[in-house]
């Protein structure tokens, strides 16, 4: 067990490091058996945090972002957090003024998370398999920049689906009433 754990904890040290010393624009910490964000990676990334534009979170067991995650790297154009167990994000996430894409499916959402619905840059929002049953409908409309939501293998509500397509200028992607997610 303890072997394992500093496997993955030098894994992510290695793909820290590579970050900090390419200069990249990128974090991957994809599949790094993560339970929340490594209090230590600030430190290590602080004089580059502004130049970090995409990070891979996914695939991990987040149960919950901080908002301190959020304000540290506040210039994300991507934020990938697939996979995980998140079911809320912090309301920091406002501040994501640049965000463009971000993937949350595959987590444990009920409620969308409207703080997304204030964000001026963002085009896609992945939702794909929560249990999300109510959509903002009239606020995602408003968004100025937004093209696809994809709201596939989620219980949505019979209202939803009425009113969301006269209203919408973006895709939105959903599955079939009572469509189940195929295995993984």
């Amino acid at each position: 067990m303890l072997k394992k754990m500093g496997e993955a904890v030098a894994r992510v040290a290695r793909k820290v490091n590579e970050t900090v010393e390419s200069g990249s624009d990128t974090l991957d910490l994809a599949e790094c058996k993560l339970v929340s964000f490594p209090i230590g990676i600030y430190k290590v990334l602080r004089n580059v945090t502004d130049q970090i534009h995409v990070i891979t979170l996914a695939n991990n067991e987040l149960k919950s972002l901080t908002s301190k995650f959020v304000t540290t790297f506040c210039q994300l154009r991507e934020l990938r957090l697939e996979g995980n167990f998140l079911h809320r994000l912090p309301n920091e996430v406002s501040t994501l003024q640049h965000l463009k894409a971000i993937n949350l499916s595959r987590n444990q959402f009920r409620d969308f998370p409207e703080q997304l619905t204030t964000l001026p840059a963002l085009e896609t929002i992945n939702l794909e398999e929560n249990d999300i049953v109510d959509v903002p409908v009239e606020k995602l409309a408003a968004m100025p920049a937004l093209r696809s939501v994809n709201l596939r293998f989620n219980p949505l509500s019979a209202e939803v689906r009425v009113i969301a397509p006269p209203l919408i200028k973006f895709d939105m992607l959903t599955s079939p009433e009572g469509a189940r997610a195929p295995p993984p």
